[in-house]
């Protein structure tokens, strides 16, 4: 079943371009990162499922981009905007070749499991 997004028509046209653009540099970088890196982790300073995810890929000799966006006591609203481009309610936040695998349990399963090579074509 397909999350459900609330309709534009839904939103009063006096708000509808801030709702667009409200921290849309955040999910822009993003974006642009995961479309240009094979394997692209978005985390949070502090957040011991993103040094697992990290230690996974590392560990399995995966290279990996990073991008940090605060910690746990800031910049919580710039990385409320990727959870609600992605759906995804926590981070770490991993894309592999431009799509959304999932978090740092997910990567450990394909790490483990040999899909994330084979998706990689290694």
């Amino acid at each position: 079943m397909p999350r459900t997004v609330l309709e534009e028509a839904r939103l009063h046209p006096a708000i509808r371009e801030r709702v667009a653009t409200l921290n849309a540099d955040i999910v822009y970088n993003v974006q642009a990162a995961a479309s240009s890196n094979p394997v692209l982790v978005v985390g949070m300073a502090g957040n011991p499922y993103v040094r697992r995810a990290r230690k996974a890929l590392t560990g399995a000799g995966v290279a990996h981009h990073y991008l940090e966006f605060g910690s746990y006591f800031k910049g919580w609203r710039k990385r409320n905007a990727l959870k609600m481009w992605t759906g995804w309610p926590t981070f770490p936040m991993v894309f592999v070749k431009g799509t959304l695998v999932g978090g740092g349990q997910e990567i450990e399963a394909l790490v483990a499991n040999g899909e994330l090579k084979r998706t990689l074509g290694e």
